[in-house]
């Protein structure tokens, strides 16, 4: 309601030129002028009066004590990395191979995350194994990846529950839940394990952690396996994005792909900002308080400056 104000001071200021003008015009001869005067000011005169008309116009939006959604670093956490260790995972279509990609990425991806977050390592073939329970060593996070080697199966349902509890059973001092997130690195195909996976997204998303799943390799995937008499054959295992893109709606998490290793440093990259960042409803107050402050500053400067005077 303030802010009808503003219009109404622009009228004001644009009856009162008029004003001033004609009662002008009554006392001097508009040929003498000149000799009078070196320069009218033109639409110089119009900065100051907008500077200050916004920073009225900021000022009273900011009375109103407005609200934005603004992203903010966050200053604690817990990432749960879920690395699939089964055999397709060696697959030679991202180099060196799908698993060797991953493991040298999240060992970068350590260097992007905050120093004051947690992280876990959960690896998973057949089983679903804790290799590093949560830590801010990454020191030992590090030997935990450099220490997995591939298996069998990929029983991705028991490493996502397995992550979800890890990072809800993390708590403050105060005991409340510390924010947390999952991500799951696989190239899609789940086979074993006791819970299916859709299932187990639904229970992380019951826990409020959301999984984030990062598909690895493409379709032109192949695996040498051993056969019975030294002979071997070649398995085409191409990537399955279609579970885990089930797993991330169903969580609450992303979805991303990588059929290379340059794409999989960019999703662990962007993952890093991700989880590092959140967005929060703040009050804006003070920032339309200082950006009014400033404006009026300007405005007056300019007007005395320029003017001799406050208000052009």
């Amino acid at each position: 309601v303030a802010l009808v104000v503003v219009p109404l001071l622009v009228a004001f200021w644009v009856w009162n030129e008029r004003r001033r003008r004609a009662g002008a015009a009554r006392f001097a001869s508009l040929g003498l002028v000149p000799n009078l005067v070196d320069r009218a000011p033109g639409r110089r005169r119009l900065v100051p009066v907008a500077l200050l008309l916004l920073g009225l116009t900021a000022l009273v939006v900011g009375a109103a004590k407005p609200h934005a959604r603004l992203t903010v670093p966050r200053h604690e956490g817990v990432v749960v990395l879920a690395v699939d260790v089964s055999r397709s995972m060696n697959a030679t279509d991202v180099k060196p191979t799908r698993l060797l990609a991953a493991l040298d990425e999240a060992d970068r991806f350590l260097d992007e995350i905050p120093s004051t977050y947690d992280v876990a390592l959960v690896d998973f073939g057949s089983h679903a194994y804790l290799a590093v329970p949560p830590t801010r060593d990454r020191g030992l996070v590090r030997q935990g990846i450099a220490d997995l080697h591939s298996g069998d199966g990929t029983a991705i349902g028991d490493a996502i529950v397995l992550a979800a509890q890890l990072g809800h059973r993390q708590r403050r001092i105060d005991g409340t839940v510390l924010p947390s997130a999952a991500l799951v690195i696989s190239d899609g195909a789940p086979s074993g394990g006791r819970i299916s996976p859709l299932s187990a997204a639904r229970k992380a998303r019951q826990l409020g952690v959301p999984i984030s799943t990062v598909v690895v390799g493409t379709d032109g995937g192949v695996v040498t396996a051993p056969l019975t008499g030294g002979y071997t054959e070649q398995v085409r295992v191409p990537a399955s994005p279609g579970t885990l893109q089930l797993i991330a709606k169903a969580s609450g998490g992303t979805f991303y792909r990588a059929p290379t290793a340059a794409a999989l440093a960019g999703v662990y990259r962007n993952l890093a900002t991700r989880l590092g960042h959140t967005t929060e409803d703040r009050q804006v107050a003070d920032v339309f308080g200082a950006g009014a402050g400033v404006l009026l500053l300007a405005g007056a400067g300019l007007s005395a400056f320029w003017f001799r005077r406050l208000v052009p």
